[in-house]
């Protein structure tokens, strides 16, 4: 078992690791997977796979196996797949389905409950390995499981590979609505060379065997049932988890437990009806709950006929055509270049994503904007910054717009992820923007990036070519994020100066990249906070939250604080923390309050167990 301090001793070489140019497969000539024909049926591409019971589970095997060979290091490729199964049992004792999910690769049962959907077998992801003594799960980026049962049988693996499932993953990686049984579930592989580091994650609606966290620095289960739990890195979060460990001894183990999650909606989800057709599930709002919804029938049931299903190279104003005539919209896998906005206005609109589907800013644009409409949802859709400066990437609500007030059925993004920089320089001012009231953010990683195909952190001329300011801006008020990761953006990571705004879980490392420290100076004041709340704020709560320091180009930068907020009774944080990845210093965790995250206690974080102190 990793503990605290010796993941502290040996994280600088993991930091260091972060930084290296990563080859993607698609820049090595990565070719296209052939797929069987069962998708054509419905209209959903070449992306796109359905499998049914009458499969051999050979063939199966064969394709799924062909997919992880091509995206298993295709960090930085536009590739993109999705896999479905219809109801039924896939797998047998003697000849298991074990899958392996690479990058950009959704695995997902279409059954009414993920009970309907089950894999004899097991559905993983290993380290990746950069050289053969340098394995880790650092940057096991993007893919999506969700919707099935996974009875584990390691059947012909080795003895190591077969204690567990493994789910060795970090950020944008999301596994929801499923249900493990028969082994144990490890957030870690512990079986390859080391480091075996991680940085995750996200799990949601689940039900979850023995569960090991093993190396993973920081994690948030909401709204799951989980036997048991063992051992922590640096932040562990559980909101309305039934079997959730206690957060009594804070920091030692470093668990946060909030019984109840205040508001939450499950993600939409693909099905077929009694009747053999092809819909779309959408989870109707809860408020105070725990546990999994699987049970429940409130929500709404959408028929794909109901939506335009968009393919890349589609033009934008189709697609507004489309979704002006009252269309929702479901992405099919793959990269779309979009030079004008896809403008979300009506109310209860869903925009559902296949496979990381991603649109790509063309000339300054924002690829998305929502307005200050009720019920939207935006689930499973990646972002980019393009080459020439966007002002923001995602608008919800616009700046001034007349609000609908406060409503029942917050407009909802599960799954939305950001990247400026990685597969190409990108350019924003501000990634996500949310101006709108009573918004629900489940799940997002704002990646500015550190490192690519276009250079890495310890890249000086990275701080001028790829750019973005802020990550995310909420002004809404009565706004809760449930998992929010926000990364190496240039002034503050995060300002929320919405009221009775509530995060549950936060995660940042503030920019490896600044040349000097008067490129991060806020005025007079050395560096920029990775989470500001606004000085007029009156009422706001933060659970579980760490920013991470490593100033790789240079390592005598000074953050003044980690955390910033206004001194009011109403604006609390709970469980928060700084740590020092081996380069620069944060000299406070809040408000001047609390010791350096120096060089004296690499890997070793800074907690506060609340603010104020009481």
């Amino acid at each position: 078992m990793i503990t605290r301090r010796r993941l502290g001793r040996i994280l600088t070489v993991c930091a260091a690791l972060t930084g290296l140019v990563l080859t993607s497969a698609a820049s090595a000539g990565a070719q296209p997977v052939t797929h069987t024909p069962a998708s054509q049926a419905v209209g959903f591409g070449p992306n796109v796979t359905v499998f049914d019971p009458s499969t051999p589970v050979s063939q199966i095997q064969a394709v799924l196996d062909a997919t992880n060979a091509q995206q298993v290091s295709n960090e930085m490729g536009t590739q993109r797949y999705a896999y479905y199964f219809k109801p039924g049992v896939y797998g047998t004792a003697d000849q298991p389905l074990q899958i392996k999910v690479g990058y950009y690769t959704e695995i997902a049962g279409l059954g009414a409950s993920p009970e309907d959907v089950v894999i004899n077998g097991k559905v993983e992801v290993y380290n990746r390995c950069l050289t053969a003594d340098n394995c880790l799960a650092l940057v096991n980026f993007w893919r999506t499981v969700s919707n099935l049962t996974v009875n584990v049988n390691a059947k012909g693996q080795d003895g190591c590979h077969a204690s567990a499932n493994i789910w060795a993953v970090s950020q944008a990686v999301s596994l929801r609505r499923v249900k493990v049984t028969g082994g144990n579930l490890s957030l870690m592989d512990y079986c390859s060379a080391g480091p075996q580091y991680a940085s995750g994650g996200f799990i949601a609606d689940s039900q979850l065997p023995d569960t090991v966290n093993g190396s993973q620095q920081q994690w948030l289960t909401r709204n799951s049932q989980v036997k048991s739990w063992s051992n922590g890195v640096w932040n562990q979060v559980f909101s309305g988890v039934e079997g959730a460990p206690s957060e009594a001894g804070f920091p030692d183990p470093p668990y946060t437990t909030v019984d109840k999650t205040p508001v939450s909606r499950e993600k939409p989800y693909l099905f077929v009806d009694g009747h053999g057709q092809y819909a779309v599930r959408v989870p109707a709002v809860q408020r105070n709950s725990s546990g999994v919804s699987w049970a429940s029938s409130r929500g709404r049931t959408i028929p794909l006929s109901d939506f335009y299903v968009a393919k890349p190279g589609d033009a934008v104003a189709k697609i507004n055509n489309q979704l002006a005539k009252g269309k929702n919209l479901l992405l099919t896998p793959g990269v779309y270049d979009i030079p004008r906005s896809i403008e979300i206005k009506r109310p209860g609109t869903v925009v559902l994503g296949q496979g990381h589907a991603t649109l790509t800013a063309v000339n300054g644009s924002t690829p998305l904007r929502v307005s200050d409409v009720p019920g939207v949802v935006i689930a499973g859709v990646t972002v980019d910054a393009g080459l020439k400066k966007s002002k923001v990437l995602v608008q919800i609500g616009r700046p001034g717009q007349d609000a609908w007030g406060r409503n029942s059925d917050p407009t909802t993004l599960s799954d939305l992820y950001f990247r400026v920089g990685g597969p190409h320089v990108g350019k924003t001012g501000t990634a996500l923007e949310v101006n709108a009231d009573d918004v629900l953010i489940d799940h997002t990683w704002v990646w500015r990036a550190d490192h690519g195909v276009e250079g890495f952190s310890g890249d000086t001329e990275r701080w001028n070519t790829n750019t973005g300011t802020t990550g995310v801006i909420i002004n809404g008020d009565r706004v809760t994020a449930t998992g929010l990761f926000v990364e190496h953006f240039q002034r503050y990571n995060t300002v929320w100066n919405g009221n009775n705004g509530t995060t549950i879980l936060y995660q940042n490392e503030l920019p490896y990249d600044p040349p000097a420290q008067k490129d991060w100076m806020n005025g007079k004041v050395e560096g920029y906070a990775g989470y500001k709340v606004g000085d007029q704020v009156r009422n706001h709560h933060l659970y579980g939250a760490g920013v991470y320091v490593f100033n790789q180009n240079n390592p005598s930068i000074h953050t003044e604080n980690g955390f910033e907020v206004p001194n009011r009774p109403g604006v609390k944080l709970h469980h928060i923390m700084t740590v020092n990845l081996s380069a620069g210093v944060i000299d406070h965790v809040v408000n001047g309050v609390g010791p350096a995250a120096d060089t004296t206690k690499i890997g070793v974080p800074v907690y506060l167990p609340d603010y104020p102190v009481s």
